[in-house]
């Protein structure tokens, strides 16, 4: 291996650890508010990817379908919730508005925007701006249907449903998009030269938006009320509770925030690889891996260690391809034993 073709690999390496670190960091914030191990991750990848790949050959995508029967089981949902608790009665007519704006009129006026304009030539920050609309939402409904009922169990069980929901919404991604993969326009074709290394614009529109999104999260917890609230929620959820902190509200906000970063991460990967209903799932456990570096509570550690694994299975691309998978997996091993012995250990009754 000579300087060049290590400058290429470590660029290769740098872009996707930058998609990795988006993961990462969404797989963290979820898990510090929620508890949950938010395995389903990588299908909010597959769904943006694919979503916006459908809206580019002018094809209405199915996710939109998707949309308005999470909002239905929501509204559903939140009925029986009425139903069930009687001092909330009082105020049903009101609070049926609220539901039905949230969970019905938002889906369909989504679905009413893609079916007026899916057949028209959409410039590409509309075309992203759809998908995110589109996708987005699916998060906060996901953690309606599937977590807020079982909130305040075991962590063991959330990791059950979270595996099970993963199933499920890949099962769902097989029947919206088929089993051919998509791969959409880059955002620029512009090459730069350094010396011997070319550099191609798609990667620093990956490298750039990473950035500027990491960068934004810093600020949202550390300068507006809501993200300090989540921050206080992940530190401490019973004391978060105590001051008046609504733990439902902020667990849709966490769910909220990773399903429009992992939407993100499947917009800006696309243009450099095919993907398919299920490529999400291998895509979510490489930035699973980085967000283990950083024990599920570190964001710069989880970041710089999403950054090692692109890095990591760029290298090992070169020199071991067919065993480049269980390499970058293998990372968790020495990390798990270290965690393991400097973490001191806490029964989950405690905590």
């Amino acid at each position: 291996m000579d300087l060049s073709i290590a400058a290429i690999l470590a660029q290769d390496g740098i872009t996707t650890g930058a998609i990795y670190a988006l993961l990462a960091l969404a797989l963290v914030l979820v898990f510090s508010v929620t508890r949950v191990i938010f395995i389903p991750q990588g299908e909010f990848v597959a769904y943006g990817a694919l979503t916006l790949a459908a809206l580019q050959t002018q094809k209405f995508p199915a996710t939109c379908w998707l949309l308005l029967a999470l909002g239905a089981g929501c509204f559903c949902a939140e009925c029986a919730a009425l139903l069930r608790y009687p001092g909330r009665r009082h105020r049903v007519a009101r609070t049926l508005l609220t539901l039905a704006g949230k969970y019905l009129l938002l889906p369909l006026a989504v679905y009413a925007l893609t079916r007026s304009t899916f057949t028209q030539p959409l410039p590409m920050i509309l075309q992203i701006a759809l998908t995110l609309l589109i996708v987005v939402p699916m998060g906060p409904f996901v953690y309606r249907l599937a977590y807020e009922p079982i909130a305040e169990a075991s962590t063991l069980l959330l990791l059950i449903v979270a595996v099970a929901v993963h199933f499920v919404l890949v099962g769902l991604g097989l029947v919206m998009f088929g089993a051919e993969g998509s791969r959409t326009t880059p955002f620029s074709d512009a090459t730069f030269n350094l010396g011997e290394l070319s550099i191609s614009g798609q990667s620093l529109w990956v490298i750039g938006m990473a950035a500027v999104l990491i960068v934004a999260l810093y600020l949202y917890f550390d300068r507006t009320i809501s993200g300090k609230a989540l921050r206080a929620t992940s530190v401490n959820r019973l004391g978060a509770q105590l001051v008046g902190i609504g733990t439902t509200q902020a667990g849709r906000l966490a769910f909220t925030l990773a399903a429009g970063l992992g939407a993100l991460c499947g917009i800006l990967v696309a243009p450099l690889t095919t993907i398919y209903y299920d490529s999400g799932f291998l895509i979510g456990l490489k930035g699973f891996v980085g967000a283990i570096i950083g024990g599920l509570v570190s964001y710069p550690l989880a970041a710089a260690g999403a950054v090692l694994v692109g890095l990591l299975e760029s290298y090992s691309s070169f020199w071991a391809s067919a065993y480049k998978e269980v390499i970058v997996f293998t990372l968790i091993i020495p990390v798990l034993l270290w965690r393991s012995f400097v973490t001191p250990h806490v029964e989950e009754d405690e905590e």
